[in-house]
């Protein structure tokens, strides 16, 4: 059978981005064999414009979704919760400040060139690092060693870093999936036609993969 094609479109400051990740990669493997993939992370800036010292991650989710800190607390917990469910133990008391991804988002287009295990394993050490370690993803000296961790080349991470690279690369797919419609994350697209939004759980992605294996070319799954 053909293997799908998975576009993960997400930032590594999403928490459901997490969430789904983790989730996904759960109905990867329930599927397999009979379902082969192929997972490529694609880049969404969920703050874009974030200055560069980051603002406290508090302040930004009350004034971003008009909520009070209550509020917060609040989804916080049902995050935790659902990560958990998924084996991603959130540590959102870490999380002290959101921070700008551009760059942590240019060395995953990097990875993705030299493998998709590298690009995968990065993706995950992002995560973990920002939602259970409470590190800043726009920090160059963690980007680099955790690309190294990772299995990439620690002095070219380095370089890619110190320069402009891949930001033009960076920008042409982030517009191309907004240009597609894609407003929030993460976005889930298999094949190029099927979308499937936000973090569900993992039933919900084995029953979709199941179904698209399985679909002829123009069907669409909605989930």
């Amino acid at each position: 059978m053909n293997t799908l094609r998975i576009d993960f479109v997400s930032d590594v400051s999403c928490p459901w981005c997490a969430v789904g990740l983790a989730s996904l990669q759960t109905a990867m493997q329930r599927v397999a064999p009979d379902v082969q993939v192929a997972l490529h992370f694609q880049p969404f800036e969920l703050n874009p414009d974030m200055v560069a010292e980051g603002e406290d991650s508090v302040d930004h989710l009350m004034r971003k979704y008009g909520i009070d800190e209550a509020q917060v607390r609040a989804n916080g917990e049902v995050l935790r919760e659902r990560g958990q469910a998924v084996g991603f133990p959130f540590d959102l008391d870490k999380r002290k400040r959101v921070w700008n991804t551009f760059d942590a988002h240019r060395l995953l287009h990097w990875a993705e060139q030299e493998g998709a295990a590298q690009q995968l394993a990065l993706k995950n050490a992002l995560f973990k690092a920002y939602f259970l370690d409470g590190l800043s993803p726009a920090d160059h000296e963690l980007l680099v060693r955790l690309a190294a961790e990772a299995g990439l080349d620690a002095e070219r991470a380095r370089a890619i870093l110190a320069s402009d690279e891949f930001a033009a690369e960076v920008r042409a797919a982030e517009r191309m999936f907004t240009d597609a419609g894609i407003r929030s994350v993460p976005a889930i697209v298999i094949n190029r036609q099927h979308l499937i939004s936000g973090g569900q759980p993992p039933e919900v992605f084995e029953r979709a993969l199941r179904q698209i294996a399985g679909a002829q070319p123009s069907s669409v799954v909605a989930a």
